[in-house]
């Protein structure tokens, strides 16, 4: 799938218009099953809403992957970002397969420097994770990150005036749209100026053995060299085949980056979060 970059509209009213907005962790979100709605009436250009409802299936390999949903390994990496204490001051973060886009928003709290978001489908990035980012980004206003207001801050207003400027936390944003080989491709050969990513943030995208190594290979080209990565991941996708100890040994076949398990969640469905870094930073 080509890649495709998505332009922030002026207008930031038209793109939460008929979203109803939830709260979850202090952050906002849309509700997935009005957009599902909305989609199925025609505003899914891509059809993916109808395709997974007539296969009854979240993934649809090569069509749809699943970022309409938000998995539970999203919220276990937020949780580590807090318990160890992850530092994004000043930092130029990728939410890769960003879905609903909440790493890459806890990162922008977090004082980011710049945020960039991606996932493969345009419909999820249009309907989805836009809302949610200036959703987020009006709520906080352009206190953002000052980490005073989260406690008493309101969710945004579901029909905000339209505001008159950008608020400047989400000039700091960029949204993508492709799969990872494309998006990388695009990125370093745009005329734009692009510097590597100190932090890559990923949730839930090991599921499928097929797609590691452009992972791996998309990692390796938009790491700074000092940079790190964090991904959440079940220990098995069943059904899928994936995994994070399948996904471990295929990072040491490669010898490009060192990976270690920094936690493990026994609850459920065993999980965990990785960290890797590159093999000679």
């Amino acid at each position: 799938k080509a890649a495709k970059e998505h332009n922030i509209p002026e207008d930031l009213s038209k793109i939460l218009e008929n979203k109803v907005m939830e709260t979850v962790s202090d952050l906002c979100y849309v509700n997935t099953s009005v957009v599902e709605i909305m989609c199925l009436d025609g505003a899914d250009r891509e059809g993916i809403v109808s395709k997974s409802v007539s296969s009854h299936s979240d993934l649809i390999p090569g069509v749809y992957e699943g970022g309409l949903k938000i998995w539970e390994c999203t919220f276990d990496l937020i949780d580590y970002f807090s318990e160890a204490e992850i530092q994004f001051t000043n930092k130029t973060v990728l939410d890769l397969g960003c879905g609903a886009g909440l790493l890459g928003i806890t990162a922008l709290r977090g004082k980011a420097e710049k945020v960039h978001f991606q996932d493969y489908n345009s419909t999820v990035i249009d309907e989805i994770t836009l809302p949610n980012v200036v959703a987020n980004c009006i709520k906080a206003g352009n206190r953002m990150g000052s980490g005073d207001d989260r406690k008493t801050s309101k969710p945004p207003s579901k029909k905000p005036r339209k505001a008159e400027r950008l608020p400047d936390v989400l000039t700091k944003c960029r949204f993508f749209s492709g799969e990872w080989s494309e998006v990388s491709r695009l990125l370093l050969s745009s005329n734009k100026p692009f510097s590597k990513y100190d932090v890559i943030l990923t949730s839930e995208t090991i599921y499928n053995p097929d797609y590691y190594s452009a992972l791996h290979d998309t990692l390796a080209q938009l790491l700074n060299k000092n940079g790190r990565v964090y991904l959440a991941s079940k220990s098995l996708y069943f059904g899928v085949g994936g995994g994070i100890y399948l996904f471990e040994e295929f990072i040491e076949e490669r010898k490009v980056f060192r990976s270690s398990i920094v936690k493990t969640i026994d609850k459920g469905l065993q999980r965990c979060i990785m960290e890797m870094t590159f093999k000679d930073s």
